[in-house]
């Protein structure tokens, strides 16, 4: 009867059915026009009504309304705890480097009160090592030969300037004479220039006071004279 209600016209269904049902009555027709009728007007019941289609759509859209909402409030909440944990982070990375730096420097002034402790200590007795060269420097070559206990004297000098500078030299302070080497004002302080034949300018030619040196860094300067 579907298809029959598909490919033809009412009054041809009509018609067929009338010759497969062999009818031939006028009042069993009509009966059975009107089941037919009664069939193709047939519509499927609902159980919903248009109202209730239009709630359940207004309770969906505001379902979805609130999702999105929640999801935008939930992306605004973990984009400000990224921006917050960038900052920790950015602080946490930055207070590590100044512990670093802090605990380098420290380290570098421990290191330094021991190397450069002694430093006053050791220029005082500079005065002492100059004392005893020019003692020595005083003392005729010629008469070393001729008065014996004059010679005993003077080596005993040698021997004291010999092991006072070994003493230097174990803790760092070491003994500069920059004769012949070019001028530097961080270790050689210049009293006079003069010129001097086959002397290039700027050279120590002359070196009054030698200069020490207390594990790298000057503590006295040299005093020199320089060529013109």
């Amino acid at each position: 009867l579907g298809i029959l209600k598909k490919k033809i016209s009412k009054m041809a269904c009509i018609q067929v059915l009338k010759r497969v049902a062999g009818i031939t009555n006028n009042r069993r027709m009509a009966s059975l026009t009107n089941m037919f009728n009664s069939f193709s007007n047939y519509k499927p019941y609902s159980t919903e009504t248009t109202a209730n289609k239009e709630e359940i759509k207004n309770e969906e859209d505001e379902e979805g309304k609130s999702l999105k909402k929640t999801l935008s409030e939930k992306e605004i909440l973990l984009s400000a705890a990224q921006k917050d944990l960038a900052e920790f982070k950015d602080k946490y990375i930055r207070s590590l480097a100044e512990c670093e730096n802090v605990r380098r420097r420290g380290v570098k002034m421990v290191s330094d009160a021991k190397l450069f402790a002694v430093q006053g200590f050791s220029k005082d007795l500079l005065e002492v090592a100059d004392i005893l060269e020019k003692a020595m420097l005083s003392v005729p070559i010629d008469e070393l030969q001729k008065n014996e206990l004059l010679k005993n004297l003077y080596d005993g000098l040698v021997m004291t300037e010999a092991h006072l500078q070994k003493v230097f030299l174990k803790h760092g302070l070491q003994k500069v004479n920059p004769i012949n080497e070019k001028f530097d004002p961080n270790f050689h302080e210049a009293l006079f220039q003069k010129s001097i034949p086959g002397k290039a300018s700027g050279t120590v030619v002359e070196v009054n006071k030698p200069g020490y040196l207390l594990n790298g860094r000057p503590v006295r300067a040299a005093l020199v004279g320089v060529a013109q």
